[in-house]
C-alpha cells in the first residue's frame, strides 16, 4: 500500500491528535506497519478484517507494554508480526491444529 508525503502527513497529525486525547504520550506509531496489517488482514480475510485486525494487535500491544517492562512500540512490532504472519497462513490452518507456540504477548 503506497501513500504521498500528504497522506503521511495527516495521518501522523491524526495519531498524534489521538494519542493526545487517548493520554498515550509516550506512543510512536508506525502508521506503515499498521497500514501493512490492515492490507494483509484485508487480503488475507476481507476487507473488514482490516479494522478489526488493527484493533487486536493494539488491544494485545496494550496488554504486553502494560504487564511488562516492554516498551510500546516493540510491543506493537511483536503483535504486528504475529498478526502478519497469520496472515500468510492457510486459512484452514488455526492455533488447534498447527499449536503456535510463543505467539503470544
Amino acid at each position: 500500500m503506497t501513500h504521498n508525503a500528504v497522506d503521511e502527513e495527516i495521518l501522523q497529525q491524526w495519531t498524534r491528535r489521538l494519542s493526545q486525547a487517548l493520554q498515550i504520550l509516550d506512543l510512536e506509531l508506525d502508521n506503515h506497519l499498521m497500514l501493512n496489517v490492515a492490507d494483509e488482514a484485508a487480503h488475507a480475510v476481507s476487507p473488514m478484517a482490516a479494522p478489526i485486525t488493527t484493533f487486536v494487535v493494539g488491544y494485545a500491544a496494550g496488554l504486553a507494554a502494560g504487564n511488562s517492562t516492554i516498551a510500546s512500540q516493540l510491543a506493537i512490532a511483536r503483535a504486528a508480526e504475529v498478526v502478519l504472519d497469520v496472515c500468510r497462513q492457510p486459512a484452514d490452518e488455526n492455533p488447534d491444529t498447527a499449536g503456535w507456540v510463543n505467539t503470544a504477548q
